[in-house]
């Protein structure tokens, strides 16, 4: 059975946002909100939590995982990024947006694409999920809580926590955060590819 975990949206209580980080380290699988959509994460390095997250949503081994980052300075431990598209990220950033690059040596092997090495980072912009990344202090494994055959994700903890509630361990709810998922941009080829038309902007990638 999932913890259920509410927290005010604009100030989050910190004992509670400590005890969903304090779970995640300890191999819990959670489900919690984003600038875009309820996402599920798990602490890097969980393999059962990845093996989890791929049964839930029905996903492959092609899939790209998520490394979802406080700041920068985080997200620079995990991906190659050269000066021009370090602009273009910071610029868009924090947002709505997943950005593809070449993975380093940080990230571990399972997370990576099989062929192109690559794997997914985002800063969002959600005063919750900021809360839960500093108090975690290190990236959150995730993918999009969307369910196989559906075409929305799911909006409200309630709801996730009634319909996943025996195969999720928490469920961080801080009310609706909307039903488009991110918008994902390819860097690994040097230009921009938009591979998924979600809730960010797309001109600046055109």
């Amino acid at each position: 059975m999932a913890k259920y975990f509410d927290v005010h949206p604009d100030d989050p209580q910190r004992r509670v946002i400590g005890n969903v980080a304090e779970m995640i380290r300890s191999g819990a699988l959670v489900a919690y909100p984003t600038d875009s959509c309820y996402a599920l994460g798990c602490k890097l390095g969980n393999r059962e939590g990845l093996a989890r997250i791929r049964t839930i949503r029905n996903l492959d081994d092609r899939h790209h995982f998520t490394l979802v980052c406080r700041d920068f300075a985080q997200l620079g431990q995990f991906v190659h990024v050269d000066n021009d598209v370090f602009r273009t990220l910071k610029a868009a950033t924090p947002g709505r947006y997943t950005f593809i690059l070449p993975a380093t040596r940080e990230v571990p092997r399972q997370l990576q694409h099989p062929k192109k090495k690559t794997v997914g980072v985002r800063i969002p912009d959600h005063t919750a999920t900021q809360a839960l990344l500093a108090e975690l202090g290190e990236p959150l494994v995730s993918s999009t809580l969307l369910m196989p055959g559906e075409e929305e994700p799911m909006t409200q903890g309630w709801e996730i926590k009634d319909r996943l509630d025996h195969v999720l361990d928490a469920v961080l709810d801080s009310g609706d955060c909307g039903t488009a998922p991110t918008t994902v941009v390819d860097f690994s080829g040097g230009a921009p590819e938009i591979v998924r038309r979600g809730a960010g902007d797309t001109s600046r990638f055109e």
